[in-house]
């Protein structure tokens, strides 16, 4: 069998993308870019990554930023529990560790956000420790080259897929290494109708040489969905100001900004919805007219599938709590309230 490691490095470094954070073993955007791309490709998180990088230089500025600023500039990548741990642990980087991250795989450990995964990264690639790094990539380059059929939803898996990389991690090479797992399973070894017959390991790969690309790796664990219905209620007053409240309950998007909502067991047809909505409790007022905006759209998170109207409430009375409609657009939004506020408010 062909030297698999020597291999991979090798293809490495002559087909690896020329990614920003590449640049140096500075563990502050290395940490900062692997917490963006969970569960987020790179192609999707490299506009936010920039941005970061832009506003926030050192994690020394990205500890003195407000909440909401953090929140406005990740608006958009979604599990946004992400980028309050990334705010947490920038404080706690730059505040009680003199800005310096911990040396080494322990320690990164015991920062906020930061698990087995995201640790190994940065302690192979910023500091050369010899800690494999198992994530979708890996699980799915390993399980088809070595052809393991164990479900990697199962607790066993981490376990076994872990042993597999260290065995297979050269001494002295860890960093390239790695990126070279990371990178072969994002540009070759992709999830769907990978390029088999243009990849150096066809000779060698298990799952190719049977017939069983496409069944590897197993994963058996369905994600269970709930259905929730939200219906947001757009205030319009007599100065065309709107109102928007803070999600204060733990959950999605918590600690982001929304229009008063009302959420319902189902999806409530429009003359019935129209009554809920003019009999508000929240409400300091009656609305003059209520009219629907939208067709129903369905935003697909990871465990649920929310299905959003979005309601004009128009009222000819000054209405004390409201704000003006631009100093609403800086406020940061889950982004299908943020689409809608681009597409429909001039």
């Amino acid at each position: 069998m062909m030297n698999f490691s020597k291999s991979l490095i090798k293809w490495y470094l002559q087909n690896k993308r020329d990614l920003p954070w590449r640049k140096s073993a500075d563990p502050y955007p290395v940490w900062l870019s692997e917490i963006m791309l969970q569960q987020t490709r790179v192609a999707q998180g490299m506009p936010y990554f920039l941005k970061f990088i832009d506003a926030f230089p050192t994690v020394n500025d990205l500890a003195n930023a407000t909440e909401e600023h953090v929140l406005k500039l990740w608006q958009g990548l979604g599990y946004y529990s992400r980028a309050r741990n990334l705010h947490a642990t920038a404080k706690y980087v730059a505040y009680d560790l003199n800005g310096e991250f911990p040396g080494d795989y322990k320690g990164l450990l015991k920062l906020k956000g930061v698990g087995d995964y995201t640790a190994a990264a940065i302690a192979s690639i910023c500091y050369g420790e010899e800690v494999p790094v198992v994530d979708g990539n890996v699980y799915r380059v390993l399980s088809r080259f070595f052809g393991v059929t164990t479900d990697i939803s199962s607790s066993l898996a981490k376990k076994e897929f872990r042993e597999l990389a260290a065995q297979y991690l050269p001494s002295g090479k860890a960093s390239e290494f790695n990126q070279a797992m990371m990178e072969f399973g994002a540009l070759q070894c992709v999830p769907k109708s990978p390029n088999c017959t243009d990849c150096i390991f066809t000779a060698d790969c298990v799952a190719y040489q049977t017939g069983k690309v496409g069944d590897l790796p197993v994963k058996l664990k369905k994600t269970k969905i709930t259905n929730r219905y939200f219906d947001y209620l757009v205030v319009k007053d007599a100065r065309g100001r709107s109102i928007v409240n803070k999600r204060s309950e733990k959950g999605i998007w918590f600690n982001l900004y929304e229009f008063p909502l009302l959420e319902t067991k189902k999806l409530v047809v429009v003359d019935e919805m129209i009554n809920l909505i003019k009999e508000f409790p929240e409400f300091s007022f009656v609305p003059s007219n209520v009219e629907l905006l939208n067709d129903v759209v369905v935003h697909k998170l990871s465990h649920q599938h929310l299905h959003i109207r979005f309601w004009e409430v128009i009222t000819d009375k000054l209405v004390k709590e409201t704000i003006s409609r631009e100093d609403i657009k800086q406020y940061p939004f889950p982004i299908v309230i943020h689409n809608f506020i681009e597409k429909h408010w001039d």
